[in-house]
């Protein structure tokens, strides 16, 4: 597909050296950014990396504090 976009000047000749010295179009470094910005900041991909932790640091930590944890995080509105 193809857009139209705008991004600061400073930026634009950055880009322009970055995809010159990777033997990149400027189309293929766009993609890229944009691909590589959209996974790391995915809701879904937060989500799970939260969960993964909140998972394997439950398992390490004592049960009372454990169900106190969950009880005081149902409480909260998201």
């Amino acid at each position: 597909m193809k857009v139209a976009i705008s991004v600061p000047d400073s930026i634009f000749h950055e880009a322009e050296v970055l995809a010159s010295a990777l033997n990149k179009s400027r189309s293929q470094l766009y993609a890229e950014a944009l691909a590589g910005f959209v996974r790391s900041h995915g809701a879904h991909n937060i989500t799970e990396r939260i969960n993964a932790v909140c998972a394997r640091e439950s398992t390490a930590l004592e049960p009372a504090f454990a169900a106190a944890q969950f009880t005081a995080l149902t409480r909260e509105t998201w």
